[in-house]
């Protein structure tokens, strides 16, 4: 197993080379640039190729790509970029003066609470709904889990967040509706601290958690239900009947840990995609998160700013798929990666 995980940590470095090397040609690609327009007025041409040339922007795309890998002292220029591989991602392009790690430092914790608590939330209520689902099949604790499911499928959080805030907010003034933030330093850099995990903080966490967890929810009860369903009618489940073992025994220990091998694949780039931030419900609840950031900086082109949250996003997913593997060992005993 440790020389899978060394071997699977190896190819996370061709992976993020083309993963830099794609994003960098796509983005560049985009119609227009970041120095088009200062608000609603363009700039004049020279302008704009005076502000390009100082971020080498005029320069060709290869060399561009090797300066924002390898930093322009490498290649022999003068230039403000120290290359990835000195942990630099470069300076903002519509944000004057500022880091783009820096300002990921600043709007992921956000994203991540929310994901993290959205996630946790979302294997709360779709894990069991699930095994409830399969256990009771064609009764009304199916059906209901089932037209819960479909339910918060078919209605996008676009939706679901505005009516949350009208019916808990508005209506019954129950939660609050913005504000919600944990307070520096962070735990691991990016968790909140015991002491800001108060009640408010939940409160304010509550309508925006829900409305981003529920779809994943409801695909997780999809999932859950359909792979138990497969298990338990295997012939192994008979077999652990024959022997006379309790049936609360063969669901938990012998079908529940193999039905979850589906839902565990589904874990990986759901935890990646959540906690790197969702713009609706972080710009409909006020977040100061990364999602919004990320969705704000392709309309203002910033090149850099893409790129760092893209290539942050990638190394989360082979993060999560690498623990996704080695969670496989663990539910199933017969796959091994030696």
């Amino acid at each position: 197993m440790i020389q899978y995980i060394i071997r699977r940590i190896l190819t996370f470095i061709p992976v993020f080379i083309l993963v830099a090397f794609v994003t960098f040609a796509l983005v560049r690609a985009i119609p227009g640039g970041p120095f088009d327009f200062v608000g609603d007025r363009q700039l004049p041409p020279q302008v704009v190729a005076n502000i390009e040339a100082k971020y080498h922007l005029d320069w060709p795309v290869w060399k561009q790509f090797l300066s924002y890998m390898l930093g322009d002292d490498v290649l022999g220029e003068e230039g403000i970029s120290r290359g990835i591989i000195r942990g630099d991602l470069g300076l903002s392009l519509q944000y004057r003066g500022q880091q783009v790690s820096d300002l990921i430092k600043t709007t992921f914790p956000a994203s991540a609470q929310l994901g993290i608590m959205s996630l946790i939330l979302a294997l709360l209520i779709g894990v069991p709904a699930g095994i409830i689902s399969a256990l009771r099949q064609n009764t009304w604790a199916d059906y209901a889990a089932t037209f819960g499911s479909v339910f918060f499928l078919s209605v996008p959080n676009l939706v679901l967040a505005p009516i949350l805030i009208w019916i808990l907010a508005l209506t019954f003034d129950l939660l609050p509706v913005a504000g919600w933030e944990s307070q520096e330093p962070y735990f691991l850099g990016f968790l909140p601290k015991w002491s800001d995990l108060t009640a408010d903080y939940f409160l304010h966490a509550l309508m925006p958690v829900f409305a981003l967890g529920t779809a994943s929810a409801a695909g997780i009860a999809r999932l859950t239900r359909a792979s138990l369903l497969q298990v338990i009618r295997e012939d192994y489940i008979d077999m652990a009947r024959a022997k006379g073992l309790r049936e609360r025994t063969i669901i938990i220990v012998h079908a529940l840990k193999n039905s979850m091998i589906p839902v565990v694949t589904l874990l990986g780039p759901m935890f990646a995609g959540l906690v790197t931030g969702t713009f609706i419900v972080e710009s409909i609840f006020g977040i100061n998160g990364m999602g919004k950031f990320f969705v704000t900086s392709i309309g203002n082109r910033d090149y850099t700013v893409l790129l760092g949250v893209t290539l942050l996003f990638s190394i989360i997913l082979m993060v999560s798929n690498l623990m996704v593997d080695i969670a496989y060992a663990w539910l199933d005993p017969r796959i091994r990666y030696d």
